[in-house]
């Protein structure tokens, strides 16, 4: 396989316990460069286990099965390594971290990602390009992080700080919630912004409504642990008149 063809992740059959209790179930799942994936499916189904794993957080036992990153297994890499590599994850609930300023912030990030400290000036004017993109005003950067933030500030930093660091895949762990309809364009904006020919994102979430403004490619169904249907951007609009119901019916009705 040429390193054109290789896929950016490719997970198969993979299996997870957290405390002994199995949630995934045999995942299986390849996303290529260029490519947004939705994973879509109800609270409680293993949405955020996946995006927990994939970042290499102890909690998370893989008992089976395989992840490969760029074509290399990722099961024993620190989450640091993984981060290095350029495999990201948004979280749902971004925790505040009193006394550090939103530019110390991600400076440190930027730094710890690239491997080496990136000169003031180009720092700067990366930054305030991509400021002015999410429409983010100066005072956000002496403010500290998350700190008395509302969800849509949040949601900001955290798109600031993927389009600082550039991974080439970004898991987005149900980045739509808690937004009202103005910070969900604009949040949309910065997610559309990531995607290139070279990188990938996968978008987790239970809610259509991100879909009209973030195009997927794919998406995927997922329920008790595993995905159980796949499909184009036309299975989000279905899931939103239908239900997730819908899926265990048409499952049902196809044995």
């Amino acid at each position: 396989m040429s390193a054109i063809e290789q896929p950016l992740l490719q997970i198969e059959n993979l299996h997870v316990a957290v405390e002994g209790k199995e949630i995934l179930k045999g995942v299986d799942l390849t996303i290529r460069a260029g490519e947004t994936h939705a994973l879509m499916g109800r609270n409680g189904s293993g949405k955020s286990t996946l995006s927990y794993t994939l970042m290499g957080h102890p909690k998370y036992e893989v008992t089976g099965g395989r992840i490969l990153y760029k074509g290399e297994s990722i099961a024993d890499m620190p989450t640091d390594e993984r981060a290095r590599k350029g495999l990201l994850l948004a979280f749902q609930y971004p925790v505040a971290i009193p006394g550090v300023s939103v530019s110390n912030f991600l400076r440190a990030s930027v730094k710890a990602t690239r491997g080496e400290d990136v000169p003031v000036k180009e720092f700067r004017k990366e930054l305030k390009e991509v400021m002015g993109r999410l429409g983010v005003p100066g005072d956000f950067l002496s403010r500290y992080v998350n700190d008395g933030f509302s969800g849509g500030e949040k949601k900001r930093l955290e798109i600031m700080q993927l389009s600082m660091l550039k991974p080439s895949l970004a898991v987005l762990d149900e980045t739509d919630s808690g937004l009202d309809i103005d910070a969900l364009k604009t949040v949309s904006e910065g997610v559309n912004a990531l995607v290139s020919p070279e990188s990938a994102i996968l978008l987790i979430t239970h809610y259509q409504r991100i879909l009209n403004y973030v195009k997927p490619d794919h998406v995927h169904v997922f329920q008790d642990g595993r995905i159980v249907a796949s499909g184009g951007a036309e299975m989000s609009a279905k899931l939103e008149e239908h239900g997730y119901d819908w899926v265990t019916q048409e499952l049902a009705a196809a044995k």
